[in-house]
């Protein structure tokens, strides 16, 4: 079992879906949570469940698209202890229009939301993990960004493209510190985003027929177990797990059978002696 007693876990978009539940398996192991989501109500939901366990959890209501925001996540952080995880679970699908189209205030926050915020927290927190000399950075991200690039889903395909890079400039960076930054794709689950998706696609008509084919696809399957990504988390946080750094992860036995990312080392490249 994974003892991650003493240890301090923030966690983005905590009131819902994959965020909630590592959030509910990190402290089930015995790490204090900082949750952070837009819905105050529905993390202190989260936090109940928590707290009647036994754990500890700090509430932050935060709209991570503003940046000013991190201000009250690093404060909630301070009155817990220097956090030795991060799970960035934040994010949104959001415009299905084509860029010709799109409304430029929802294209920059889904890129805000699903990438920046990410930079933000991972930013304000590393240095304490590299202090400690342990931690783990976990950012979700999508098998959609290593599909082929298609209409109408610019903002998020670009957004998970952008984290995944930044994900292994960081594990770059803290290689050999104990600490690692991973990203994972958390399987293809019927969750709110889900639902989001099928009915923005049935608004738009026929151009809207590839998501559909998607939803309906999760929908008729019924979707992976939300609890394999938890694992996957909770997985990454032992000791067995330490030298895995900069590694796109799939769940155990998911729907979607894993496709390559990458894995050159830096040692490839022609001009490296």
């Amino acid at each position: 079992m994974t003892d991650l007693g003493g240890k301090v876990a923030v966690v983005t978009g905590a009131s819902r879906g994959l965020g909630q539940r590592a959030a509910v398996r990190l402290a089930a192991h015995g790490a204090s949570l900082v949750l952070v989501a837009r819905s105050e109500t529905a993390l202190a939901a989260t936090a109940s469940g928590i707290r009647k366990k036994g754990g500890r959890a700090e509430v932050v209501a935060a709209n991570l698209s503003d940046p000013r925001s991190l201000d009250d996540v690093v404060a909630a952080a301070n009155r817990v202890g220097p956090p030795a995880i991060l799970v960035n679970a934040a994010g949104t699908f959001g415009p299905i229009q084509l860029i010709k189209d799109s409304d430029p205030h929802e294209w920059i926050e889904t890129l805000m939301i699903n990438m920046v915020s990410h930079y933000l927290t991972s930013r304000a927190f590393v240095g304490g993990m590299i202090d400690q000399g342990w931690g783990r950075i976990v950012n979700v991200t999508s098998a959609n960004a290593l599909h082929p690039p298609g209409p109408l889903h610019s903002a998020y395909g670009t957004s998970k493209a952008a984290l995944n890079h930044f994900t292994r400039h960081l594990a770059a960076e803290v290689e050999g510190s104990g600490v690692t930054a991973n990203v994972i794709h958390p399987g293809d689950v019927k969750t709110e985003m889900w639902a989001d998706i099928r009915l923005k696609a049935q608004e738009i008509g026929s151009p809207g027929t590839p998501f559909l084919q998607w939803a309906d696809w999760v929908e008729e399957t019924g979707g992976d177990d939300p609890e394999k990504a938890a694992d996957l988390i909770l997985n990454l946080m032992g000791d067995s797990a330490a030298s895995i750094n900069g590694q796109f992860l799939w769940i155990k036995d998911g729907l979607q059978a894993p496709i390559p990312s990458w894995s050159a080392a830096s040692e490839s490249l022609p001009w490296r002696k």
